[in-house]
């Protein structure tokens, strides 16, 4: 059985407030701490945004070298301009403040909780906003990932009547935003936010690794700190589901259901869950809404076309990886299994333009090796089958 979990990353933009959701969390109910053995050390909210000296020091340095500049122009230059502190992008891991700096890399949210670290120090304001478009999604074995877009803007906050930024006195922190970003809608959120989002964040990536007991203390301290965060109970229900407690699964999505009943990825998880304890009639119930509300759901297509690739029906696994590109044109999956499938069809020229794409859009540097070494494979037989005419 596959059940789908949420991880949260970033990106960016500027937006509208909106009020947190009201929860309270039924501890006795959703909690099983006996059955889960608690991690040595955790990383603690305030370890998140913690600086280490060497951070600080460069903190001072920005003060130093570009006291000329308003300082969230500094401090932007500072960490993003390619000829000084070199950042790169990894989704593999989510990083604290002071990871994210030793390693000069992080997913999106890493980058933001870095960021707004160095801008405390520096005393800048910060507001965290995420876009409210449409998540995208991804995988990794049989967990599935809806990706959020957070960003942060750094200045002096205008206290006028309705308590927004002044633009000309603040910038916008931007990773990897998606197209037209500047128009989708988004919403202010609390740095208590940000915080569940990266434990939540942890959960997921402990429980890809197997480390159920690991798993499950990021995504209660995920719920703790922030029980609104509604998709940490997504992620709770997930590590119990994996562990054998489809009972508490059962509790938590059920509670997680009825403080946000539209939301699909919920939805999703408790159709699968009462099919497997047996519960058709009601499976079929929570089925039928989910299809109301998302006829095709992600990676729909996909897997058809998958199936299609088995069966040895490549122009129909290709229509079906074509209609999941143009859904997610910037997830690295879809386009090396369209790749896959023009290859099988003797059609080097798009094979080797959506591997590359594959290679272009990878988030993490194992990726970026597969891919990498899979176009060399891909190009080099394209150069011995310009020297055989004829021949594929």
């Amino acid at each position: 059985m596959k059940l789908l979990t949420t991880l949260i990353f970033a990106t960016l933009l500027s937006g509208c407030a909106a009020a947190p959701t009201a929860v309270t969390v039924p501890e006795r109910v959703l909690f099983n701490d006996a059955a889960f053995v608690k991690p040595a050390a955790m990383v603690t909210p305030e370890q998140i945004f913690a600086l280490t000296p060497e951070m600080k020091a460069y903190a001072a340095k920005i003060r130093l070298i570009d006291h000329a500049k308003p300082k969230h122009q500094a401090l932007f230059d500072a960490l993003y301009e390619r000829d000084q502190l070199r950042l790169d992008y990894d989704s593999e891991m989510t990083r604290t403040a002071a990871q994210a700096f030793d390693a000069r890399s992080g997913n999106c949210l890493s980058l933001v909780i870095m960021t707004a670290a160095f801008a405390r120090e520096l005393g800048l304001e910060v507001q965290f906003q995420r876009i409210t478009s449409e998540d995208t999604w991804s995988r990794a074995g049989s967990l599935y990932f809806s990706s959020g877009h957070v960003n942060l803007v750094l200045g002096k906050r205008n206290f006028d009547a309705f308590n927004i930024y002044d633009s000309s006195q603040a910038v916008t922190i931007d990773f990897l935003p998606p197209p037209d970003a500047d128009k989708m809608p988004t919403e202010v959120i609390s740095e208590r936010r940000i915080i569940a989002m990266y434990m939540n964040n942890r959960a997921a990536e402990t429980m890809v690794a197997g480390k159920l007991d690991d798993a499950y203390w990021w995504a209660r301290a995920a719920v703790e700190n922030d029980p609104g965060y509604l998709l940490a109970y997504n992620t709770l229900a997930t590590v119990y589901q994996r562990h054998g407690d489809m009972r508490l699964a059962d509790q938590t999505l059920r509670f997680a259901h009825e403080h946000d009943p539209l939301n699909t990825v919920i939805l999703f998880n408790l159709s699968e869950l009462a099919t497997a304890m047996g519960r058709t009639e009601e499976a079929a119930k929570f089925k039928s809404e989910l299809g109301r509300l998302e006829p095709n759901p992600p990676f729909h297509f996909f897997h058809l076309g998958q199936k299609a690739m088995e069966e040895g029906d490549y122009r129909k696994a290709r229509s079906m990886f074509v209609r999941e590109v143009q859904r997610a044109p910037y997830y690295h999956e879809f386009h090396f299994w369209l790749a896959k499938a023009a290859f099988a069809l003797g059609d080097l020229k798009e094979a080797d333009k959506h591997m590359g794409l594959a290679l272009v859009n990878s988030t993490t540097r194992s990726d970026s090796a597969i891919y990498a070494s899979k176009l060399a494979s891909l190009r080099l037989y394209e150069t011995r089958a310009r020297l055989r005419p004829g021949q594929i």
